[in-house]
């Protein structure tokens, strides 16, 4: 029976490397805590001699052999920790589908070996990488999120290769189908409609819907119904509420239908403020839309509560009007790029003849895509402050054919003076921040004032060329103006000062009668939010009512015997006369001073803390000033056609549809989520 002291130096021996080949008489007497630290890989692994000066690796589980040393040089231990812990080893891996708690452990060497339960040889403290045990719910969880935000198509679940890729990834995951995959889908959905429904619980004021129809190949049509509200903390909130598909898009109760079934299944009937569409309806249509409007008067501030013009689709056909009426030179300007572009070495010499002309533009050629009209005018602008460039590309190439002319020139640079016009009030509807409705009307008015003044203009290439273009944007204007104008009102740096100077810019002598319009519609208005029934206070007990009054109700009644009618006639004469003589919160507001226009002033923010102060003009505020005017969202301003349900989309269900789209607009307002902790794929060394 070994000794103690025996029994130590048997444990000192085993924990020495077994790769050092000097024995252990010949090392010099150094104290234990200095000695080299082993690798735990030598649990699993022995070494064999297969040479001279060449040893080698042997898996003790697999008997697979790696390189380890030849002569002086060490191959290290990495590759083997991969054996073990990447699943390279096909006797661990079964291992772990049998032991659920540990999925990455494997026997000691010393339990292999003696075939019996020994205590573990003691080990040297090491950095352990945190892990989580594999959750296949929270897998198929991720997969739904997936799908949803990067438009997936939901049989990829079905693909072989996709099906070997998460094999191989984890096989312990029983890959869904199609029909599973789906479900997953709509519960997700369904799991980011609760936070939805709890915030629009939560909203103060009322709500305002924006109706974006699609079309799809088999002629029926979805409608995106948008909403854009505030919340308590008067933050500003724009989420997708519902796409419901309508067989009949073209009639007039389609967009009506669509509405309707957006406040029931939200519970918004009540609430609704404003609706803004991208679609010409009837009369009929018209009419059956403003009888959902929440308002006593559904022909308030003259309809405009209904806004029928989408700011995105009306300057993206502005835009098109221009561009037709100098589609000649326009092509002729594409040609010029395209041939510089499809050549590297053409593009070279370009560029090369632009250094030698001395031309400071910084803009880089590119060609247009021709569904979107930005881009357009962005080919245009560059190929304007290059054209020095393009006149004398000839002298280079003798290939190149004879671009646009000094008048064609000429067209191009005022295409680009009045595209930007629109180009510049279009970037705003692309915020990732929603802006507040006052900021359209800074925009919209000097569009307004330039085209009209173009229109009057004595150059005649001038003229035609703004002519649609202010035609166009003129019903735009008449349709919208009067909400701009109320909204801009509800700053604080403007009021109606802004809209006197800008009424008297555009309309001249006749801006009294328009001034006139917005000063009545907003105190129209004003009156509608004055009529609104306030909150009811929370009912008081019948000893807290005695207490608080300090009497009785046998005594209030012998003082009510005593008096007769007491004093309330009186009372109610009080309140008329005074509120006779005293001004209301709205004309008390449009009296005071402006505030000092400074660039970053959060309009919202302003009338938060001035709640308390008009109580009832802030509740009006915050509807006015959510209003959207367009119905497109920031990543479809600039398309010129209608948006069109892909094929794909249109063969699934239409709750599915509705279901993908709400909820990848609801995600992408959420942080992305990342797992707590990593999942453990090597050993702690």
């Amino acid at each position: 029976m070994d000794t103690p002291m025996e029994s130590n130096a048997l444990v000192n021996i085993e924990m020495q490397p077994e790769y050092f080949d000097t024995p252990m008489n010949d090392v010099e007497t150094q104290p234990t805590k200095n000695r080299k630290k082993k690798s735990i890989v030598w649990e699993y692994f022995t070494i064999e001699n297969v040479g001279a000066g060449c040893r080698r690796a042997c898996c003790m589980q697999c008997k697979q052999s790696f390189a380890y040393s030849t002569g002086t040089k060490v191959a290290g231990t990495s590759h083997l920790k991969r054996h073990i812990a990447k699943g390279g080893c096909p006797v661990v891996l079964r291992n772990r589908g049998q032991d659920a708690l540990t999925p990455f452990s494997a026997p000691s060497k010393m339990a292999v070996n003696s075939g019996g339960p020994i205590t573990p040889k003691r080990r040297y403290r090491t950095s352990v990488v945190p892990y989580s045990t594999f959750d296949p719910d929270r897998c198929r969880q991720e997969m739904a999120r997936m799908i949803i935000l990067h438009d997936y198509p939901l049989h990829m679940v079905e693909h072989p290769g996709f099906m070997a890729f998460v094999h191989n990834l984890q096989p312990s995951f029983n890959m869904v189908n199609f029909n599973t995959v789906q479900g997953d889908c709509v519960a997700t959905y369904l799991r980011e409609k609760q936070s939805i429904q709890k915030l629009i619980e939560g909203m103060p004021g009322r709500i305002c819907l924006t109706l974006d129809l699609w079309n799809s190949y088999h002629t029926t049509g979805y409608v995106f119904v948008t909403a854009q509200f505030i919340d308590s903390e008067w933050k500003m909130h724009r989420r997708l509420l519902n796409v419901v598909m309508e067989p009949y898009p073209e009639s007039d109760s389609a967009f009506s239908h669509a509405v309707s079934t957006c406040l029931n299944d939200w519970n918004m009937e009540g609430r609704l403020f404003s609706l803004t569409i991208n679609q010409p309806l009837s009369e009929v249509g018209i009419n059956s839309l403003r009888s959902l409007l929440s308002e006593k008067n559904p022909n308030i501030l003259g309809g405009q509560l209904l806004l029928r013009n989408c700011l995105a689709r009306s300057l993206s056909c502005i835009a098109q009007e221009a561009l037709k009426e100098g589609q000649e030179t326009v092509k002729k300007v594409r040609d010029c790029v395209k041939y510089v572009k499809t050549s590297e070495s053409l593009e070279e010499k370009f560029l090369t003849l632009k250094q030698q002309l001395q031309v400071l533009s910084t803009k880089t050629l590119s060609l247009d895509d021709q569904t979107r009209w930005n881009t357009t005018y962005e080919m245009l602008l560059a190929a304007s402050e290059l054209k020095e460039v393009f006149s004398c590309l000839d002298t280079l190439d003798p290939d190149y054919s004879k671009g646009p002319t000094g008048e064609e020139w000429k067209l191009v640079d005022n295409l680009c003076a009045y595209l930007k016009l629109l180009f510049n009030t279009a970037k705003l509807l692309t915020s990732s921040t929603t802006p507040t409705t006052n900021t359209f009307f800074h925009e919209a008015w000097k569009l307004q004032l330039e085209l009209s003044r173009a229109f009057t203009c004595e150059d005649e290439a001038i003229r035609r060329l703004t002519k649609p273009m202010q035609e166009s944007f003129d019903h735009y204007w008449k349709n919208c103006c009067l909400i701009l104008a109320i909204a801009v009102v509800m700053d604080p740096r403007f009021k109606m000062k802004l809209v006197e100077f800008s009424f008297t810019k555009i309309y001249g002598d006749e801006a009294a009668s328009y001034i006139k319009i917005v000063d009545e519609g907003i105190h129209e208005l004003f009156l509608e939010y004055v009529a609104l029934p306030l909150p009811l206070p929370l009912p008081l007990t019948h000893g807290f009512v005695e207490a608080a009054n300090g009497e009785s109700e046998d005594q209030k009644q012998e003082d009510g015997l005593n008096n007769g009618v007491g004093l309330t006639d009186f009372d109610v004469y009080i309140m008329e006369s005074t509120s006779q003589q005293s001004k209301s919160e709205l004309d008390q507001y449009l009296e005071e001073s402006l505030l000092p226009r400074i660039h970053e002033f959060d309009v919202m923010g302003w009338w938060k803390l001035n709640k308390s102060k008009y109580p009832t003009l802030s509740k009006m505020a915050h509807d006015i000033l959510t209003i959207p005017v367009s119905t497109a969202a920031p990543e479809s301003v600039f398309e010129t056609g209608m948006k069109e349900m892909d094929r794909y989309r249109c063969s699934l269900r239409p709750e599915t549809v509705e279901a993908l789209f709400c909820a990848k607009d609801w995600l992408r307002c959420e942080p992305m989520e990342t797992m707590d902790s990593l999942v453990k794929m090597e050993f702690p060394i």
